[in-house]
């Protein structure tokens, strides 16, 4: 199946492009989402990497917060996410008013304090949820992710799970102690107008999750595209990142091999360069014949605004690079 194929497809709802850090996941990323969104369908891009370049790609700003659209296109809308701010959110979130100065207390009851309930990647884990959310609550055809490199990505793949847990644990705490603290607050003589909603958050957040575990894992629904180079690092990275993909259930059937070095007569860098690069193409298309394998040449010109993310997802779609001005 090619690209093109898999990006009309009616069922499919989340396209993730993920790899080691340069290889071009998010030129990638952007081509595939402006080719969907020309081709009739409403596609929203979003960076969840913390070291954002989306909205360079685009050339416009996309940290505001919420969806936008994009200058010159009207089905496609751009995000950037901030993990520290979503990850702030939640500890506002997740503060007991029940338990203001029942540290000790709560201590010598073996309880300590629902704070120190963290789990390792909660900033990026609360994102990647909150994502979710947002996503749940507006309605487009298509969600493009441009994910952080391979070592942050092998994270978020696993916290589905992981949160699923953790914040599951901290729902039937907050569950068996609210009427307990409540009591405690009582005594202490706080009143009890304060409305604490956290709970329903919690719950909500933890729905999220589950459904996301569902969905990345529907082969008609997510697919997970792999951006690498013709370099032994890059390779060895793929294969670590394909093992995830495997054991987390997450259907992945195409790769992107970027910035391919073109045949460049009389230069002496190049020549070795390309040669270089073709030990491993031989390697890429030997180990992985399965897939759909899309080689992308090296551009001579930045792939930043429109008309050269035109080009680039002109050639993930169909194969073919059109020239300069088509």
């Amino acid at each position: 199946m090619t690209l093109a194929e898999l990006l009309d497809k009616d069922s499919l709802r989340f396209l993730l492009f993920g790899g080691k850090g340069g290889v071009g996941k998010t030129s990638n990323a952007a081509a595939a989402a402006l080719w969907a969104a020309e081709h009739g369908r409403e596609v929203l891009v979003l960076s969840t990497d913390p070291a954002h370049s989306l909205g360079d790609s685009f050339a416009q700003d996309l940290s505001g917060g919420e969806a936008v659209q994009i200058k010159g296109v009207k089905n496609l809308f751009g995000l950037e996410i901030d993990p520290r701010k979503a990850y702030a959110e939640y500890q506002q979130m997740a503060q007991q008013p029940e338990m203001e100065g029942m540290g000790e207390m709560g201590g010598m009851m073996g309880l300590g304090d629902l704070t120190d309930m963290t789990a390792p990647g909660a900033d990026e884990a609360l994102a990647f949820s909150k994502v979710l959310e947002y996503i749940q609550e507006c309605e487009y055809d298509l969600v493009v992710f441009d994910t952080a490199p391979t070592g942050h990505t092998l994270r978020l793949l696993g916290l589905p799970e992981m949160l699923d847990s953790f914040f599951g644990k901290l729902i039937k705490f907050r569950l068996r102690m609210g009427n307990i603290f409540g009591r405690i607050k009582s005594a202490f003589g706080r009143g009890d107008s304060e409305q604490d909603n956290s709970l329903e958050q919690m719950e909500k957040l933890k729905e999220n999750i589950s459904a996301a575990r569902i969905e990345l894992s529907d082969p008609d629904r997510t697919r997970f595209v792999i951006v690498m180079i013709p370099e032994a690092m890059a390779v060895a990275e793929t294969e670590r990142l394909l093992q995830a993909l495997y054991e987390f259930q997450i259907p992945s059937s195409h790769i992107i091999t970027n910035m391919v070095f073109p045949e460049v007569p009389d230069c002496t860098f190049c020549k070795s360069r390309k040669e270089m690069q073709e030990k491993y193409l031989d390697q890429i298309r030997e180990i992985y014949d399965d897939f759909t394998i899309t080689e992308v040449p090296l551009f001579t010109h930045e792939v930043r605004g429109l008309p050269t993310l035109r080009r680039l997802g002109e050639l993930l779609a169909t194969g073919t690079l059109p020239e300069l001005g088509e």
